[in-house]
């Protein structure tokens, strides 16, 4: 299989920290693509991905998988014998998908749109308000003080163990990084939290 990435992303990082927990990096061939020169925008690439955004996987029978947690679930399924990410009985399921959903909605949709909105790096295929961006900003500011107060006496998010909220929640701290939106001196349950995941071997993937 193919999985076809711009590596310094976050979507795809996503993806392959959650493919080294599960020790599965070599079992795809990663393709690299160039977002800023608009190699995601060819007619090649928009017949994988109408969407025309990554990471997109292409299956050896030509079946392409877009979206983030598309792909991570296909690993889940499709590799049982691995560690699960994305939980084991209903309930954890649930708990997970909930906490993906936050994480989403409150802190790397926000985070993404501040860099778009205030860094102008795709101008030339999108209109950018700097307002809406500094806007976003805040929010995510705001979402890391809750996830530090609600990590206050937890190893990890969701659960008692690591799982793939971790890995989205880790992986958009890195990101904010790039708007210049970082942990906060106060924060020390979020940041002792941060420093445990970046330990771990996926944290380089």
């Amino acid at each position: 299989m193919k999985i076809f990435e711009t590596r310094t992303a976050p979507n795809p990082r996503r993806v392959r920290m959650f493919m080294a927990e599960k020790g599965l990096l070599e079992e795809a061939e990663f393709v690299e693509v160039d977002l800023q020169k608009g190699e995601n925008l060819t007619p090649e690439f928009a017949a994988r991905n109408p969407m025309k955004k990554v990471p997109v996987m292409e299956l050896d029978d030509g079946t392409c998988i877009a979206e983030t947690m598309a792909i991570c679930r296909y690993f889940e399924e499709a590799y049982p014998g691995t560690p699960t990410l994305l939980g084991d009985t209903p309930v954890e399921k649930a708990l997970i998908e909930q906490w993906l959903r936050w994480l989403d909605f409150y802190f790397f949709m926000p985070t993404g749109m501040c860099f778009q909105h205030t860094t102008g790096y795709f101008k030339d295929r999108m209109t950018p308000f700097p307002e809406w961006g500094e806007e976003c900003g805040k929010g995510v500011q705001k979402f890391m003080h809750f996830l530090d107060k609600h990590l206050d006496g937890r190893e990890y998010l969701c659960l008692d163990r690591f799982t793939a909220a971790d890995i989205n929640a880790y992986v958009t701290l890195g990101f904010a990084r790039v708007v210049q939106i970082r942990i906060e001196p106060e924060q020390k349950n979020l940041q002792a939290w941060y420093d445990r995941i970046n330990q771990r071997a996926s944290a380089t993937a």
